[in-house]
């Protein structure tokens, strides 16, 4: 038999946690490609390739408080006008996250969850390029907080204004 303690309640089930839960379930490679269409002449070039990375962020529910948070990235390098390689990858993980106080859990699905991702998709880029035989692209540390409010400002400014017109016991 176990006890409760005075804050537990007496109507919370034993095998229900108080307080907010957030627990890391797994982390794992959801998907990860490689192409280099030009090869092997454009390994013959001797310009520096430009490199361009576009990254997104998502998360969906898997089950009640359970979720699944999914950093995306595309790596594209070029020389000149021809692709050098492509690299997709989505790196993902699922989490627990129960009990949070309102306000909380987006903040936690768009900069903790991704925080925790986003290491082990920067290895795999490394791993996957550096299989080429090329220098490995090593991306950048994101700050995730900086891109989650960037994302709320833009959302903020793309909704339309609700403009209720006057009805007939307004005074205006």
């Amino acid at each position: 038999m176990t006890e409760n303690s005075p804050s537990d309640g007496p109507n919370r089930p034993a095998n229900v946690p108080a307080g907010p839960v957030f627990t890391v379930q797994r982390v794992y490679l959801k998907d990860a490609s490689l192409e280099m269409p030009n090869a092997p002449a454009i390994l013959l070039e001797q310009t520096a390739p430009q490199v361009d990375v576009q990254m997104d962020v998502g998360h969906e529910t898997l089950t009640e408080g359970v979720y699944e948070v999914v950093v995306r990235v595309t790596v594209t390098a070029r020389v000149k006008d021809k692709v050098l390689f492509l690299v997709e990858a989505k790196q993902a993980g699922i989490f627990e996250v129960r009990g949070l106080a309102a306000g909380q859990f987006d903040p936690v699905m768009g900069i903790v969850c991704p925080g925790i991702v986003y290491p082990y998709l920067r290895a795999n880029v490394a791993d996957l390029v550096g299989r080429t035989g090329l220098p490995a692209i090593h991306l950048a540390e994101i700050n995730f907080e900086a891109l989650f409010r960037q994302r709320q400002e833009q959302n903020a400014r793309n909704q339309p204004s609700i403009v209720v017109p006057p009805g007939p016991n307004t005074r205006q």
